[in-house]
């Protein structure tokens, strides 16, 4: 099988094995710790992976007239995203909440609640960074946590981000392409369904572990109570800064940034403006917050950074195969986008997912309305468009992609982040399969449909 690609008037073979390269990237990452811990343990190791995998994609692409298509995936998605985690990492790393706080379940619940509402507003991988050390910090002494990391994946890296296109990347292309900020607050009834059915499950399972399982005498706060404080107060304003940065130094508020002879510089403007807020947080904040007290290491943010140049490389005939037969696959109801998109952007990156999607989308309106002919309400709810596309395909996409980024650890990048967080303080995290087979399938999976029986 084989996908026609358009590229400077020529038309190019590219063969389904292609593709090989992507899927033994996603089984190392998902069988490297199951059979080769102490080896893959070395971030070194893993860019050798990355490298191997790696290299033959782009070489492949080059010598078939792809080169555009490889710098845009590695210069223009690859680096912006690695310099946004990387500024948020150090930054939020400099952040730290001090206080004698018990770990009871309404604690951890109330974080979560937090996390999760802070997540549309700083983006998923802010607000990840922002709560998981507090998190790990206040439950240091429970025995039981692991539960406790996997619901915050789902809450705040993920499912939190719905309500404005900060919230997640693929939100912020579907903004760029005319839908206004405020109609994703029309996400809202989703938003807070997931919010609150994830938060009472996760409540009554920690209430199980806590009430029945841990040694609570180990909990108990000292005679000298420290009163609840944030230190490296500063790097609050920097997160301001970084939003502030995502939100408007882009094609859309800036447009020479998108022309071809724009200076490097100009192309490069948020990125500049985000490492200069890194290298600020860096040089300002308090070596004892930074280092004794939040146990700052790179460790977690390079694994990330080599993790997904493997991934963001050889997913590009991936990606190229998915766009060239979407109009093939019959896609026309709204079940149909909701559960594509959010399979894809399970293992893929969800903001090519989700732009691909929408440009189909927007080339189905007759096909839609032909479909749905006499529809008044109901899914289609009278056909109507919100830029471009049926409004409830553009709810499907959107929703699709964001919460599905939950049901692998590569679904989103903050989740690996998290991951690598949790392990670092010695937390023994769920391998790739096992975090599918008992979290993603059956606290996840079910939620999603029954969300989309509900509200499509």
């Amino acid at each position: 099988m084989n996908v026609l690609l358009l590229d400077a008037g020529s038309v190019t073979q590219i063969p389904l094995w292609s593709m090989i390269p992507f899927v033994l990237m996603l089984l190392m990452i998902a069988i490297g710790p199951l059979f080769a811990e102490k080896w893959w343990g070395k971030n070194s190791h893993k860019l050798t992976v990355a490298l191997i995998l790696g290299v033959p994609v782009a070489v492949f692409m080059i010598r078939n007239g792809m080169m555009a298509r490889l710098e845009e995936q590695l210069l223009f998605d690859y680096i912006p995203f690695v310099v946004l985690l990387l500024t948020l990492y150090v930054v939020t790393g400099g952040i730290r909440l001090c206080g004698s706080i018990r770990p009871t379940p309404e604690i951890n619940t109330e974080l979560l609640a937090l996390g999760y509402v802070m997540a549309s507003f700083l983006g998923t991988t802010g607000a990840a960074m922002l709560f998981i050390r507090p998190l790990l910090d206040i439950n240091e002494k429970r025995k039981y946590k692991v539960h406790t990391i996997l619901f915050f994946i789902a809450l705040v890296a993920n499912c939190g981000g719905l309500l404005t296109p900060l919230g997640d990347p693929p939100l912020f292309m579907l903004y760029l392409r005319g839908a206004s900020f405020g109609w994703f607050m029309s996400l809202f009834p989703q938003w807070i369904f997931i919010g609150l059915v994830l938060l009472l499950t996760y409540f009554l399972v920690d209430k199980f572990y806590y009430s029945r399982k841990e040694d609570k005498s180990a909990f108990e706060l000292p005679e000298t109570v420290e009163p609840i404080r944030i230190r490296g107060s500063r790097n609050c304003l920097l997160l301001l800064i970084i939003v502030a940065a995502v939100a408007f130094i882009n094609k859309g508020f800036i447009p020479q940034m998108a022309e071809p002879d724009a200076p490097i510089w100009l192309k490069y403007l948020r990125e500049i403006v985000l490492l200069s807020v890194a290298v600020l947080s860096y040089r300002g904040t308090s070596p004892r917050v930074r280092f004794v007290l939040n146990k700052f290491s790179w460790g977690p943010i390079l694994e990330v950074s080599v993790l997904f140049l493997g991934i963001f490389t050889t997913m590009s005939p991936a990606l190229v195969f998915m766009e060239q037969h979407a109009a093939d696959l019959g896609l026309i109801h709204p079940w149909q986008f909701y559960f594509a998109t959010g399979s894809l952007s399970s293992v893929l990156d969800n903001t090519p997912t989700a732009v691909a999607f929408y440009s189909l989308a927007s080339g189905l309106q007759e096909s839609v309305a032909a479909a749905n002919a006499g529809v008044s309400h109901g899914a289609f709810m009278g056909l109507y468009f919100v830029a471009g596309v049926p409004e409830v395909l553009l709810k499907a996409i959107s929703i699709g992609a964001v919460f599905f980024g939950a049901m692998t650890y590569i679904g989103n990048g903050p989740n690996l982040m998290v991951k690598s967080v949790a392990e670092s303080r010695g937390v023994k995290m769920p391998s790739f399969f096992t975090y599918i087979l008992k979290f993603a399938l059956p606290v996840l999976l079910p939620l999603y449909v029954l969300l989309y029986f509900i509200f499509f």
